[in-house]
């Protein structure tokens, strides 16, 4: 204990006796709240907030219930017996023994290769295509149904908006798996016009490709040879003035195009994804522009080519009232569509189907929805339906592009707690508690004696207030310099001493997470969106205390502190060393759930973070039940630095030049194994340049690193796996060493 500039003798208030190291006396806590009638996830937070030390009355099911897996991940995600998350990955139609857990997922891709595993380092994306199947299949049989139950006389075919997530193997798979369903793409911009036409040259010849955003020549260009090319394309006008071109270049190249336009409804979404809808929405033509551009086609004897409706009132639609107004507007201005002339084909509702992210199943919040897949699908065949019947118009073919209800479930990030900040004061004992006393002044002794006056007649809240106080006046007099650190810190000891007695919960604490926001969950700073953040392991244990997230970028930004269920911490378990239980090495790992759509596609090289090792992971009938099928490490610092136009090997070469000049050719060992001379330190810095950005766990063997391996298995024998390496650290700027 450090000695204090002050005397020993000091007076202590009525009603203080200092006794070994507990310096205040028991004070009796206010009573604990009850637990009665309370909904099982309040029931489950009381109870991680009871007695942190047993965890006797402790299960899965009540870590299912505190994080509410059951709301927001059904049916895909669950807690299984061992308290680690597993992953159904065929929804409710999976069999026990194919569940997953994603905690065996973590281990095989991240232990080093010696072990059998891929040695990738976190953050890392679990990309699980069972799941991406499973949600193109729910949508597809959700419109079957009610296209079937309601006597609908055509049929529904969706596109996928490419935006949400243009990862090429996502996009492969969406036309793969929806290729029996006649399942198209959309695009917005023209590399995805390129990519989307590339991909459906695989797919269905009926599948549609929507051409949707600004257009130029170039783009319409493209999308009058991919008609050439014979792929079912629709060019969506956004702008009035965009039909010359299409006019005039359809012309010129020969190419009869099928049109759509984007009317400008007047319905609109009043929530956070709702700015685009309304009559001053971004996008769309209103009805007088709508007329002109039918009066334009007449003219040039293109009237036949205008095909299709398409609106969008906004993404997570909250209600099907909501949803059954748009889709009503619309289906009126597909009528006199038909009415004036135009061979009218498809309505094309846009996206909008939303998920529930939170688990609350709300119409009141802008991540949940009040309805399913099957409700969302009623509601819209009915709704067209009953306005053609009254028009006495033919059903339209019904195309959706919904995205973020495809794509969201299938890709969950895993990132790992590297440490944790815990307020930390010096004990307060006897010795301590009267050294610090003895030096305050006037206004800082009276918010003293008060705060003890206050306590002994167990006025708590006002305890409270005289302890802010007393470390406010503190401050006054460190700032002052009358008052020493040691008496600064003693103070703050004594705070938190008063906190602990009188009942206080405990501070939120700060984990310290090896992720960056910016790059990995880009919608949380960038528009509040929550996602549900939770341990994949330990579920099994009570979670004894409560934190928010910190990641890894020089911001203050880079920090979650808001949750689901409008939450400010998360309960969290307490850091264990390295051996930790549940065969995870020590390590603390979460994961973010419901992310698979836009976090991508948006996220940015802040502080020059670059992105997660990916994985693709699909079901099997292996001990393991799954198998790695595709796997890709993380951006490397080299990597990250060319995004910013720097050129990472004449970098190299200078701080090689630089490490010869400086310390010489010679070999210099420091004692520690490690080379000092030039040579030695040019291999270190190479091998830098070839790492990921992120931190190496301290649990993770140093044979992981630099690992830059490609693994790769035939998705028809993926039971044979077999590990087909990329370069080795011996090829990587091996000119870097003499």
């Amino acid at each position: 204990m450090p000695a204090l500039v002050c005397g020993v003798d000091s007076a202590v208030p009525p009603g203080y006796v200092f006794a070994g190291d507990s310096s205040l006396p028991a004070v009796v806590s206010p009573p604990a709240p009850t637990t009665t009638n309370l909904p099982t996830a309040a029931a489950a937070a009381t109870a991680a907030a009871g007695d942190h030390t047993s965890q006797s009355r402790w299960s899965p099911a009540l870590s299912a219930a505190l994080y509410k897996i059951d709301g927001w991940g059904a049916p895909y995600f669950s807690v299984n017996t061992s308290g680690n998350i597993s992953v159904r990955p065929h929804g409710a139609e999976t069999l026990p023994h194919q569940e997953i857990d994603l905690l065996k997922i973590v281990k095989k891709v991240s232990d080093p290769k010696s072990v059998g595993g891929l040695g990738l380092q976190l953050p890392l994306i679990v990309r699980l295509p069972d799941v991406l199947k499973n949600r193109l299949e729910s949508l597809q049989s959700a419109f079957d149904y009610a296209i079937q139950s309601q006597g609908y006389e055509a049929h529904y075919q969706g596109v996928y908006p490419v935006k949400c997530n243009q990862d090429r193997f996502v996009v492969e798979d969406i036309v793969r798996f929806g290729t029996p369903f006649r399942f198209g793409l959309e695009a917005g911009s023209k590399p995805e016009l390129l990519l989307a036409m590339s991909c459906l040259c695989k797919g269905s010849p009926d599948a549609l490709l929507v051409c949707n955003g600004f257009k130029d020549a170039e783009y319409i260009s493209l999308a009058l040879f991919a008609r050439k090319l014979s792929l079912n394309t629709v060019i969506v006008l956004e702008q009035e003035e965009e039909i010359d071109l299409v006019i005039d270049l359809s012309t010129k190249l020969s190419v009869k195009p099928v049109i759509g336009v984007r009317a400008k409804l007047r319905t609109k979404h009043s929530g956070h994804f709702g700015s685009t809808s309304g009559e001053k929405g971004k996008f769309g033509l209103t009805t007088t522009q709508i007329l002109r551009v039918v009066g334009k086609l007449k003219q040039a004897g293109m009237l036949d080519c205008l095909q299709l409706l398409h609106f969008h009132i906004g993404s997570q639609i909250p209600s099907t009232t909501l949803l059954a107004d748009g889709v009503g507007e619309a289906s009126q201005i597909y009528c006199e569509l038909t009415r004036l002339g135009a061979r009218m084909q498809v309505v094309d509702i846009g996206g909008g189907l939303g998920i529930d992210y939170d688990g609350s199943k709300s119409a009141e919040s802008d991540v949940s929805v009040a309805y399913s897949l099957e409700e969302y699908a009623a509601a819209v065949v009915r709704t067209v339906a009953g306005v053609c019947d009254r028009k006495s118009v033919k059903h339209p073919v019904i195309c959706s592009e919904s995205g973020r209800a495809i794509v969201s479930h299938h890709s969950v990030l895993i990132f790992e707690a590297m440490s944790v900040s815990v307020p930390s004061a010096p004990a307060m004992n006897t010795f301590l508690m009267q050294c610090f006393f003895d030096r305050f002044k006037d206004d800082a002794r009276a918010a003293y004696l008060n705060l003890a006056t206050a306590d002994a007649r167990g006025d708590y809240d006002t305890c409270w207030f005289y302890a802010d106080k007393l470390k406010e006046r503190c401050l006054e007099d460190f700032k002052e310099g009358t008052i020493c650190i040691e008496q600064l810190a003693a103070v703050d000891g004594f705070c938190e001493l008063v906190s602990e007695l009188i009942g206080a919960p405990d501070p939120v604490r700060t984990y310290h997470v090896n992720l960056s926001v910016f790059t990995s969950i880009p919608d949380f700073w960038g528009i509040g969106q929550l996602f549900p953040i939770v341990p994949i392991h330990r579920l099994d244990q009570r979670p004894g205390v409560r934190g928010v997230l910190s990641d890894l970028t020089c911001d203050s930004d880079g920090k979650i502190e808001k949750f689901i269920g409008g939450e400010s911490s998360l309960p969290l378990h307490e850091l264990e060393g390295c051996g930790g239980s549940g065969g995870d090495g020590g390590r603390y790992l979460l994961g973010m759930f419901l992310g698979g759509a836009y976090e991508e596609a948006l996220g940015g090289v802040h502080n020059l973070f670059g992105g997660p090792s990916v994985v693709q992971v699909l079901q099997s009938d292996g001990p393991h039940s799954f198998a790695v099928t595709r796997a890709m490490p993380g951006p490397t610092c080299a990597d990250v630095l060319r995004v910013m136009q720097h050129e990472p090997e004449l970098m190299f070469e200078t701080l090689k030049h630089r490490a010869l000049e400086y310390t010489g050719q010679n070999n210099h060992d420091n004692g520690d194994g490690i080379n000092e001379d030039g040579h030695g330190i040019a291999s270190t810095i190479a091998r830098s340049f070839h790492n990921m950005p992120y931190l190496f766990s301290l649990s993770c063997s140093l044979t992981a690193i630099n690992n830059s391996g490609f693994y790769y298995c035939n998705e028809d024998d993926y039971n044979a796996a077999v590990i087909e390496s990329g370069a080795g650290e011996d090829e990587q700027w091996s000119y870097c060493c003499a």
